[in-house]
């Protein structure tokens, strides 16, 4: 049976990358629809020919219904307003949901994450597969480690990237609230300037760098007395996150409604 995938923001560089590895896959895999925003310049052009993959006879629309129809899964790397919109379209569709955007409040949070009574949905901060394995990593170690080893998340992104700190960067820190067991809102400090004062027991800290043309390097520091961990991951080509969203939208077709996780995906979950 052939999967069909829509992708949301076809026309940014995680859509034409999403488009690319669907295609380049085949098999039991098509793309099916393209959407963009209302105004998008090139509304109508051929959604391969924009990719870089040659014509698929596919044009990108705005309009939902359109591009969602006939999908079992929509692929959403867009923007928080938008994702309320397109998580509405699936639902209509009775399409599974990859959803790959970050930088939602808590309200919106709270509304997406309703959507997976209704609809199979992966929500994650980060695709790769790589970044995925750390998260499980982090939890392990912050659970095992004395609670006076402190912990310090470093991130670093593109100069484009409009988010700070990264969505990949609080996950992981609520990753290690989660191995320690503490609420990750009473404990996070996400910056620091001017005269801080002595460390706080317990704290996880964040630090942004932002510039050129960077990926997404994450590390996440355990520093106890004498001794430190350091646990981390380079991303050398946003293709790493195409290619674990498209394995998620393989693994989530024809699931339950229901919230998934890419613990599930990579056979880790508890």
């Amino acid at each position: 049976m052939t999967l069909n995938i829509a992708i949301a923001g076809a026309a940014g560089r995680m859509g034409r990358m999403l488009i690319d590895t669907v295609t380049h896959r085949g098999g039991d895999m098509r793309l099916s629809g393209a959407l963009e925003h209302d105004g998008f310049a090139q509304l109508g052009a051929d959604a391969g020919a924009l990719a870089g993959v040659g014509d698929l006879g596919l044009p990108i629309t705005a309009d939902r219904a359109q591009a969602f129809a006939g999908a079992d899964v929509i692929i959403d790397f867009t923007l928080p307003d938008a994702t309320l919109l397109n998580m509405q379209a699936a639902r209509e569709q009775g399409a599974a949901v990859v959803l790959g955007t970050t930088g939602h409040d808590a309200n919106q949070e709270g509304v997406i994450l309703g959507f997976a009574t209704d609809v199979p949905m992966i929500c994650a901060a980060n695709y790769s597969l790589g970044v995925n394995l750390l998260l499980n990593l982090v939890e392990r170690a912050a659970a095992a480690l004395p609670a006076d080893f402190d912990i310090d998340i470093l991130e670093m992104h593109h100069r484009q990237k409009v988010d700070s700190p990264s969505g990949t960067a609080l996950v992981l820190g609520k990753a290690a609230a989660k191995g320690r067991g503490v609420d990750f809102d009473k404990v996070k400090r996400l910056s620091r300037e001017g005269q801080t004062g002595a460390r706080p027991s317990g704290e996880i800290g964040f630090a942004t760098l932002r510039g050129g043309t960077v990926p997404g390097d994450h590390q996440v520091v355990f520093a106890g007395t004498d001794e430190r961990i350091e646990i981390g991951h380079r991303a050398a080509d946003r293709g790493i996150f195409a290619a674990g969203a498209v394995q998620a939208a393989a693994w989530l077709a024809g699931r339950e409604p229901g919230l998934y996780t890419m613990n599930d995906v990579l056979g880790l979950a508890d």
